[in-house]
């Protein structure tokens, strides 16, 4: 790990601390909390999102949209706000190059970050085409953008699950944090070229189906919301915006190659979505090389920081380079000496896994183990085995929906969250795991 990365982390202590101190110590948890006690089996554990403090009239506008389309109301809003913002850069970039063409992703950073602050659609606009440098501040953040197509800028969410096995936003502790000027690289303009129509027409690349679909419903309505909006503004460059709907899948089906490729016979001009960074790795050259813009709400694997993807891949979800800082700092944070991770089998998962290890090193924190398990086992019996024998102050879960199976398998072993502490990430940390947890999935 670059030294650069190193005094980041150092940046993060107090912050850290200050969420350590609301949330309490293993020590404290031991002293309040023992196998025996009353409450849900995953009471206890926390982790880490990408997340803001939403505002209500965000969060209750999107639901009656979503709710008003024919939809179930949502309880987890989980990368909604990524997925939104997602759509109002592609819109603003398309409005700023005048062309809903390839150029449109050359003006993504410039939409984002270095001009004058606008939040509403409708006011970007019309300082765009008064000539104005804009900059937008999104619902999820600021999304000022690196040259790399990844936010220099995040905030995270600490959650915790509760006696009823469910967390709530509202008690959610906030943790900023900045990528070092350091890492600032320069833009890559888009290497391939492809003309426009007039005509804005965004697919969706998101998981109706597989190992991530609890995060499904929220990202949609993240994106159709934001559409609803621009059109109702006027739309991009004159006319309303076009919607596509795909499914992603998971890795372990060809879903998501499928979908692009209707995608692309439909003359999309931007693809939002993967949701998985491991979908996004098997569709990102295919969609490039279309002189497509892709852009993801969740991706957050290092591996897409230095892709070669034609200047043409952007995400509004920060890299891991900061959450396995954030994760790292945390774990330390709560007084453990020794940790034990278990990470999927995909480029998320070992890379989280890589950035969380080097960084609770770094700290101090012994890593007595790495597991790199298939997501897609019948049993992970043996595997949590192995984190039994070696007996670690705490546990990392790198896991989708299959990490309830998982902690399952931890409470019969005797390591749950009320023995241990379990820390989770983006990819599990959604109230779709406790439900899952419940229902014995």
């Amino acid at each position: 790990m670059k030294k650069t990365n190193k005094r980041y982390i150092a940046a993060l202590v107090v912050g850290l601390s200050l969420v350590a101190a609301a949330c309490g110590s293993s020590d404290d948890a031991a002293e309040e909390e023992t196998p025996a006690a009353a409450g849900g089996e995953l009471e206890g554990m926390k982790g880490t999102m990408p997340l803001v403090a939403l505002s209500d009239e965000f969060s209750s506008g999107m639901n009656e949209f979503w709710v008003a389309a024919g939809n179930a109301e949502l309880t987890d809003f989980s990368y909604a706000a990524e997925a939104f913002d997602s759509v109002m850069l592609v819109a603003l970039a398309a409005e700023a190059a005048k062309t809903d063409g390839s150029a449109l992703a050359g003006e993504i950073m410039n939409v984002s970050r270095d001009g004058e602050v606008c939040t509403e659609f409708a006011a970007c606009v019309e300082l765009i085409k008064a000539g104005t440098d804009v900059n937008y501040e999104g619902v999820s953040g600021p999304q000022d953008m690196n040259g790399n197509g990844e936010p220099i800028k995040a905030s995270y969410g600490v959650l915790t699950f509760d006696a009823t096995n469910r967390f709530d936003y509202a008690d959610a502790e906030y943790i900023l944090a900045d990528l070092p000027e350091s890492d600032f690289v320069d833009l890559e303009p888009p290497t391939v070229e492809r003309a426009g129509d007039g005509v804005l027409k965004i697919g969706t690349l998101l998981p109706e189906t597989g190992n991530l679909a609890f995060l499904g419903p929220p990202e949609f309505a993240g994106v159709e919301y934001a559409i609803s909006l621009i059109n109702a503004a006027g739309g991009v460059l004159g006319k309303p915006v076009e919607y596509v709907q795909g499914d992603s899948g998971d890795t372990s089906t060809d879903t998501a190659s499928t979908t692009v490729d209707r995608l692309l016979g439909e003359s999309v001009d931007a693809i939002v979505g993967a949701a998985s960074s491991g979908v996004s790795l098997t569709v990102i050259d295919k969609i490039t090389a279309a002189g497509v813009l892709q852009i993801s709400p969740a991706n957050t694997s290092e591996k897409l920081s230095t892709y070669a993807d034609n200047g043409l891949y952007y995400r509004t979800a920060p890299s891991d380079i900061l959450q396995g800082a954030v994760l790292a700092n945390l774990i330390a944070g709560d007084g453990n000496q020794s940790v034990y991770i278990m990470a999927l089998d995909d480029a998320y998962g070992t890379g989280l896994a890589a950035s969380i290890g080097k960084n609770l090193e770094a700290a101090g924190v012994t890593v007595l183990g790495t597991k790199i398990y298939d997501p897609a086992a019948a049993t992970f019996d043996a595997e949590v085995g192995e984190v039994v024998a070696a007996n670690p102050d705490a546990i990392m879960l790198i896991t989708f929906d299959e990490g309830s199976r998982i902690l399952r398998t931890m409470v019969e072993q005797g390591i749950g969250p009320k023995v241990k502490m379990v820390y989770g990430c983006d990819g599990n940390m959604g109230n779709a795991l406790g439900e899952n947890f419940d229902a014995g999935e």
